[in-house]
């Protein structure tokens, strides 16, 4: 591989970990949010948590938490691509 193309995938290299960065704050930040989610239901009397209000707060816990699935799957996804690149210029 020549220099040229080398220093093409160190930028992309570079710009792909800021991605990764910025994934894992807004995880992080998709998981407060499920986490309070959760801490709603919970303090919700059984009552309410059996009704309406109650089904929702589960369902948007349940969604927000497969959110936090997603970006870890993305996370993951470009480490290993991250990986790839370094190798290819090995």
């Amino acid at each position: 591989m020549n220099k040229e193309r080398r220093k093409n995938i160190a930028v992309i290299s570079s710009q792909l970990d800021e991605l990764r960065n910025r994934i894992e704050d807004l995880k992080d930040q998709v998981n407060v949010l499920a986490e309070e989610e959760q801490e709603y239901y919970d303090n919700m009397p059984e009552s309410f948590q059996q009704g309406e209000k109650g089904q929702q707060a589960e369902e948007a816990q349940r969604l927000l938490e497969e959110g936090v699935g997603y970006l870890e799957e993305a996370y993951d996804n470009i480490t290993n691509t991250i990986d790839s690149l370094s190798t290819a210029t090995e």
